[in-house]
């Protein structure tokens, strides 16, 4: 458990996803937990990956932390919402929403272009659009978020990226500020109904704490390209494996 959260920190802090796009099929695929148990822990491991890599964006004053924050009060209304209802809708259901969300997000982000996102190329200024749609996509990842366990990356970076003109390195870096409060918002409710497994969270999110460290200190080395198609094969890869949860 303690490498396959390493594994899941330094992708989610390097991609903005917080670790729970992988957390959460590799406690359901691997060691059989129920797909509530793996959100709850995945939770726990989301906030752990935000409050590592954060500070490392923060310093780095890559992360739009004026944005970052504007989004992040509807998000975790939002959180508060999915968190509420996750326990009333069947797990076979949350696993073909988490498979379909995953394919989607790879799709779009495969088809966008770079261009895509104007003024969005590093090193260059850029100016923030589409805030509209940034509160209702902001406040969808938050139920996605609570529902699913992924700390609402999987939503916010193609969000803030495609949908609202900003560079998809400063998108990772501001998602990774984010996915912290947004998880922390929805484990609350998760703690109460007594699905946090301490004795699976423990050694989870030990790995994912320096598997974070790792990733956001490489991160600003990465090419944004390596980037791009980085995230696309893992939300792929990981639909593909929450396929059997589905039918099963």
């Amino acid at each position: 458990m303690m490498a396959g959260g390493a594994a899941a920190g330094m992708f989610g802090s390097l991609l903005g996803l917080g670790g729970g796009v992988l957390i959460v099929p590799l406690l359901t695929l691997v060691f059989g937990l129920e797909l509530r148990e793996a959100v709850g822990v995945s939770l726990v491991s989301v906030i752990m990956t935000s409050s590592v890599a954060a500070g490392v964006y923060l310093e780095r004053h890559v992360a739009d932390l004026r944005l970052g924050m504007r989004l992040e009060l509807f998000t975790a209304i939002g959180a508060l919402v999915g968190g509420s209802i996750a326990f009333l809708i069947d797990e076979r259901l949350l696993a073909l929403l988490f498979a379909g969300l995953l394919a989607y997000v790879a799709i779009s982000m495969l088809r966008s272009r770079e261009s895509s996102a104007r003024g969005a190329v590093e090193g260059t200024t850029y100016e923030v659009r589409n805030l509209p749609l940034g509160v209702v996509g902001a406040t969808g990842a938050g139920i996605v978020s609570a529902l699913l366990g992924v700390g609402g990356g999987i939503i916010k970076v193609p969000l803030m990226h495609l949908g609202m003109g900003v560079p998809l390195r400063v998108s990772t870096a501001t998602s990774n500020l984010m996915v912290g409060i947004t998880a922390a918002a929805s484990a609350v409710i998760y703690l109460i109904h007594g699905e946090v497994d301490p004795y699976v969270a423990g050694p989870t999110a030990i790995g994912v704490f320096l598997g974070a460290s790792a990733g956001s200190r490489i991160a600003h080395r990465v090419d944004l390209r390596v980037l791009r198609y980085l995230f696309v094969a893992v939300l792929l890869y990981t639909a593909v494996q929450m396929l059997p949860r589905v039918v099963g």
